[in-house]
């Protein structure tokens, strides 16, 4: 797969759901450190969905766009690094948003990517922290989510952390 910039290379196997006309998806990027860590970033308080929440590098595909096109400009935007492997599907789940726009289905993958990650280019209008987390990090990942710990599972399943529900397909 090419990004019209680079190649991005897909792990064998990996599945890729292509919505349907009608549907509304959106993305997902867990993102690893050479520590075994996962990023995430706080969405800004004054966000439409899930403000204060911690949340993963993704969103929206634009009508038309595929499923990997999106997550590598959305990546790309939200964090300033390049996806270099999409190394496997963590999950597909559809869920409603409590802004009005109705059901999602949402493709979360574990990436690997290129950039200097002591430093992302955040969108500091739309998120405004990041962290690293690791093992010990996870109940961090559950702070405003009111009960919601989908962020936190995914993250979870991505390090391999036991007894925390797998999300692969």
């Amino acid at each position: 797969m090419t990004d019209g910039q680079y190649e991005v290379d897909v792990a064998p196997g990996v599945e890729v759901p292509v919505p349907g006309d009608s549907e509304l998806w959106a993305v997902g990027a867990v993102i690893l450190d050479g520590r075994g860590r996962a990023f995430a970033q706080r969405r800004a308080p004054g966000r439409r969905l899930f403000p204060g929440c911690w949340d993963i590098a993704g969103g929206h595909v634009e009508p038309g766009e595929a499923l990997l096109d999106a997550l590598v400009r959305e990546v790309a935007e939200e964090t300033g690094w390049r996806v270099r492997r999409v190394r496997r599907l963590l999950g597909v789940s559809t869920w409603t948003g409590d802004d009005g726009n109705g059901l999602r289905h949402e493709a979360d993958y574990l990436v690997e990517v290129d950039g200097d990650l002591d430093r992302p280019a955040l969108e500091w209008a739309k998120h405004s922290a990041y962290d690293w987390f690791g093992r010990e990090d996870l109940p961090r990942l559950k702070e405003n989510r009111a009960g919601d710990s989908f962020i936190h599972d995914l993250i979870a399943s991505a390090l391999g952390v036991p007894g925390e529900p797998s999300r692969e397909v």
